[in-house]
């Protein structure tokens, strides 16, 4: 379908961000007419000034990709994460040789026989996800309205219209908003949330340091928040550094030299030397979690159906799960003959992804009050909580599992098969 050609769609989508342009690519794979919308020129999006993340892509969401065609642009900017060390303490106890009694590691030699000898996760730089996302959409010919933004939902019986702010109006069974925690589409819908902030902030730098990080991930907790250590490809870690949120605006805009000797006191000398590459970023951290996810005629997906904490790396993941869900939904609704937008159909998507964000975002928020303090009891009872967790292999392989996305009714994208 030509960038001119928006009659007769199957799906609008708001928000070309990863979640968003992931949802077009796999509708337009499965055979289904899509149409990307954002406020953001697309190429701008590309940049690496926009976004200074990296994400912790799950080995079942890396099936996905590969199934969608995007693998091959993803796989020279992936790192291994084959190992995870959890620790509550001031320094990388059990990373730098310190073992404490309270700690976590998690290994991706304990479940490779169920996942084929994958890791735990592939570490990428959000920059590079976007790129390898955009080039495949435009390969799959779908038409990218940037800048563009939705101005109005109107909800009809048999269709959706989408108002842009030029005036055009682009109308399908279906809209699915996946333009994050402030969704046009959600709120044209209706639908509410529940949430709240943390008063914290995620600072996110690039580094380099002067020896190998050998694929591990080393996460530890100060009162102030989680700290991790995330490695990339080249020598190279993405580092999410959880503060109040006045202490990360004032780390942002610190001089090279004041934040480096900030860091060096958080990171310690395991890694040897560490220097700061690029710029650094400040992202408020909170939860919402949207009260429904579908409507007459509405899908949510990504952030715009739950932003959670990110803790435990699993946002975009989640995103994904819902691409790969409402995808197979959609797909075997028009193969039916049923209408793609009505409600009876969109509330099996519901059913299926509805526990699954619910019980997360509720976990990552637990697991943040639990860590983000220096009471002496809640330290002790989370001490003996780690420790234990750490000598029952069963439990540790399934928190390994899940993670990884392996567990529950998967998609069949998630398991790296074609829709």
């Amino acid at each position: 379908m030509s960038q001119d050609d928006l009659t007769d769609l199957d799906v609008i989508v708001a928000g070309a961000g990863m979640a968003g342009a992931t949802f077009a690519l796999a509708a337009a794979k499965a055979g289904l007419k899509p149409v990307l919308v954002d406020p953001f020129p697309f190429d701008e999006q590309l940049a690496p000034t926009f976004d200074g993340r990296s994400t912790a892509v799950a080995w079942s969401s890396f099936r996905m990709l590969k199934a969608l065609g995007v693998g091959a642009a993803l796989e020279p900017h992936a790192c291994r994460m084959d190992r995870i060390l959890v620790t509550d303490g001031t320094r990388p106890g059990a990373a730098s040789h310190r073992a404490l009694p309270a700690f976590l590691r998690f290994d991706a030699d304990e479940i490779g026989e169920r996942t084929g000898g994958e890791p735990l996760g592939y570490m990428i730089e959000n920059r590079h996800i976007r790129t390898a996302l955009a080039g495949a959409v435009r390969a799959a010919g779908v038409p990218v309205l940037a800048p563009a933004a939705v101005e109005a939902v109107r909800l009809e019986e048999f269709a959706a219209h989408a108002v842009l702010k030029d005036g055009r109006t682009l109308s399908a069974p279906l809209i699915v908003g996946a333009e994050g925690r402030r969704s046009v589409v959600r709120e044209a819908a209706g639908i509410g949330t529940t949430g709240w902030t943390y008063g914290q902030s995620g600072v996110v730098a690039t580094v380099r340091m002067e020896r190998d990080h050998g694929n591990v991930a080393h996460e530890y907790f100060l009162p102030s928040g989680p700290f991790a250590i995330l490695p990339l490809t080249d020598s190279r870690a993405s580092l999410v550094w959880t503060e109040t949120t006045r202490r990360g605006e004032a780390l942002r805009d610190a001089s090279d030299e004041a934040f480096l000797s900030h860091l060096n006191r958080r990171f310690g000398e395991f890694l040897g030397e560490v220097t700061v590459e690029g710029p650094r970023f400040v992202y408020p951290l909170s939860l919402s979690l949207a009260e429904r996810i579908v409507a007459p005629r509405v899908a949510l997906i990504g952030d715009a159906a739950h932003g959670v904490h990110p803790v435990a790396g699993q946002g975009l993941n989640m995103g994904l799960k819902d691409v790969a869900a409402l995808v197979e939904v959609m797909v075997e609704a028009a193969r039916l003959g049923e209408d793609i937008g009505s409600l009876g159909v969109l509330e099996r998507y519901a059913r299926w992804r509805r526990f699954d964000n619910a019980a997360l975002a509720a976990g990552f928020d637990g697991f943040v009050r639990l860590f983000s303090n220096d009471d002496p009891l809640t330290r002790v009872v989370r001490g003996v909580g780690m420790a234990a967790v750490n000598r029952i292999a069963p439990l540790r392989r399934a928190f390994m599992t899940e993670a990884g996305g392996g567990a529950g009714d998967l998609p069949r994208l998630l398991r790296g098969e074609a829709v």
